[in-house]
């Protein structure tokens, strides 16, 4: 993980004499040795430390002070994720140890394995590959083939066997995404959005039946994977489940999909997505690997791409409504409306039978 270039302090005094005693007590590592703490990043809804004591070393994921309440709720089910994936062959963060004890930190967190790795995201100057990825073809090819990989892996993870038979509600799962997110819409409208109502009606009359529920993470993209170091390309972790569920796979790898060129050789590639997806492997041939790795048919595709695009539009819709003066989420306004309409346009092109 790298860290922020904004600056955060690290745990005071009292914090760290409370979280020393906690980790104590729970029997973690590094016993005797001073604890020291380091930001990581962070926003509305989590914060990341680096936790040292000897060679002990792990990662703090917990919710700023001023995050709601049910937010505690999310750590824990985030918990639930990462301690099933331990002992399963998805690259993840080993789940060290939770707690929801007020008393310690002031908010539920848990402690994770550290991961020394990069994402697109983490680098200095804005989204982009790192070394030698920037550079040679062949091994940022591999980035993409290890995305789709870690989706496909994470499509296979004996669910109900790891203990999360309860996460989600996979059952009417697809009937739930077109009106769940309808209301949700309705809630934070403040204008109309073109094609909406054409892709919702295409949405509701082809939605499959026949799916095979799963394991998925909800934001599945290049921003919420990290990388090992060095080539060739090794996913080292996925992470952020603040969205993850148990329901239809396929969206994850429809979500990591949606700005994803067929032809990567051409100039669009550059622009089409917050990272350079010049020299990636084709659309359909990650597809075609997800397919091979999962073991899951790809047939209905178009599907979950009409659904990621009119989701992700509404999605984004509710931060640019709330954008105010802020520069970032104002963005999101013409890309919702780009968004919805390329959702409808393939709605009105893709003609299959469920």
């Amino acid at each position: 993980m790298t860290a922020s270039e904004k600056t955060v302090p690290a745990l005071d005094a009292e914090q760290t004499a409370r979280l020393t005693a906690w980790m104590d007590a729970a029997g973690l590592a590094g016993a005797g040795a001073p604890l020291e703490s380091r930001y990581i990043s962070g926003g509305a809804q989590n914060e990341i430390y680096e936790l040292s004591r000897g060679d002990f070393r792990c990662a703090m994921r917990i919710p700023p002070t001023t995050a709601p309440a049910d937010r505690d709720k999310g750590i824990l089910r985030e918990w639930r994720i990462i301690e099933a994936l331990n002992g399963t062959d998805v690259p993840h963060t080993e789940a060290v140890a939770v707690c929801d004890d007020k008393s310690v930190l002031g908010r539920t967190f848990y402690l994770m394995g550290f991961v020394d790795g990069w994402s697109p995201m983490s680098l200095p100057g804005g989204p982009r590959w790192a070394e030698p990825f920037d550079k040679d073809a062949e091994a940022r090819a591999g980035l993409g083939y290890q995305l789709a990989e870690g989706a496909a892996l994470l499509s296979k993870v004996d669910w109900k066997a790891k203990g999360l038979a309860d996460l989600g509600r996979p059952d009417g799962f697809h009937e739930r995404q077109v009106d769940r997110w309808t209301a949700f819409l309705n809630r934070i409208k403040g204008r109309e959005i073109p094609g909406f109502d054409e892709a919702s009606a295409w949405l509701r009359a082809h939605r499959p039946i026949d799916f095979v529920p799963g394991l998925m993470h909800g934001d599945y993209q290049f921003a919420n994977v990290m990388y090992a170091h060095d080539a060739p390309a090794r996913l080292a972790a996925i992470v952020d489940w603040e969205m993850g569920t148990v329901g239809d796979p396929k969206i994850d790898l429809a979500w990591l999909l949606e700005r994803w060129p067929e032809d990567t050789g051409t100039p669009e590639a550059a622009t089409c997505s917050y990272v350079d997806m010049t020299g990636m492997p084709s659309r359909s041939t990650i597809i075609a690997h997800y397919a091979e790795v999962s073991g899951r048919q790809v047939d209905d595709i178009d599907y979950y791409l009409i659904l990621a695009k009119w989701k992700l539009a509404v999605v984004l819709e509710q931060g640019f409504q709330r954008a105010g003066d802020n520069p970032t989420l104002q963005m999101f306004g013409p890309m919702v409306l780009d968004l919805m309409k390329e959702s409808a346009d393939l709605a009105a092109t893709t003609d299959y039978r469920n």
